[in-house]
C-alpha cells in the first residue's frame, strides 16, 4: 500500500486489524455532493459507492444502514423489518456522537460504539464496493465479502 499522507483513521485501523483486503481511493470531496461526486471523481458506477447512514428508531436506539449510492431507504419498510414504529436519520451531531465520524466521512468500520448494521442485500452480490474510510474524500475499495466478514450485517431489502 502507498505511504499515507495523513494519519490513519479509526476505520482504516479497523480494516487492517481484521485483515481486510482494501485499497484507499482519494477523491475531491464536495460538500453535499454525496455518492454522485465520489462516483464521478473515481470513474465508477454510483451504485458501487456505498453510503453509511446513521439512523435511530423511535426510542433513539442507533443503527447503521449501508445503501447503494443513488438509492434511498424507505423508512416504513425498514421500520417493519426492525419491528419498530418508526425510524429516522440521526441529526449530524448525534451521528458523530455514536460513530466518532462527521457526516460526509462516516464509515461503518471502527465506530465509537458498536452499532447494529443493516445492508441492502444487493450490495453483498457486487464484485467490489467503495465505502467511506472515515474521512471526507477517502473511500476503501474492497469486496463485499470482507464487509460481511467484519461487520456481520443483517441483509435487508429497503431501497427505493
Amino acid at each position: 500500500m502507498e505511504k499515507e499522507r495523513f494519519s490513519a483513521t479509526q476505520a482504516i485501523r479497523a480494516l487492517r486489524e481484521h485483515g481486510a483486503d482494501f485499497t484507499l481511493q482519494h477523491y475531491k470531496f464536495e460538500e453535499k455532493g454525496g455518492t454522485e461526486v465520489a462516483a464521478r471523481e473515481l470513474g465508477v458506477d454510483e451504485s458501487l459507492v456505498v453510503k453509511t447512514l446513521v439512523m435511530e428508531d423511535e426510542a433513539g436506539s442507533p443503527f447503521l444502514v449501508l445503501m447503494h449510492g443513488g438509492r434511498q431507504v424507505t423508512t416504513k419498510a425498514l421500520a417493519r423489518v426492525l419491528g419498530v414504529k418508526s425510524v429516522r436519520p440521526c441529526e449530524p451531531h448525534v451521528a458523530h456522537k455514536h460513530t466518532g465520524y462527521f457526516v460526509g466521512g462516516i464509515s461503518p468500520f471502527g465506530t465509537r460504539k458498536p452499532l447494529r448494521v443493516f445492508v441492502e442485500q444487493s450490495i453483498l452480490g457486487l464484485s467490489k464496493i467503495y465505502i467511506n474510510a472515515g474521512k471526507k474524500g477517502l473511500l476503501a475499495e474492497m469486496s463485499p465479502g470482507d464487509l460481511k466478514k467484519i461487520l456481520n450485517p443483517t441483509p435487508v431489502n429497503v431501497a427505493i
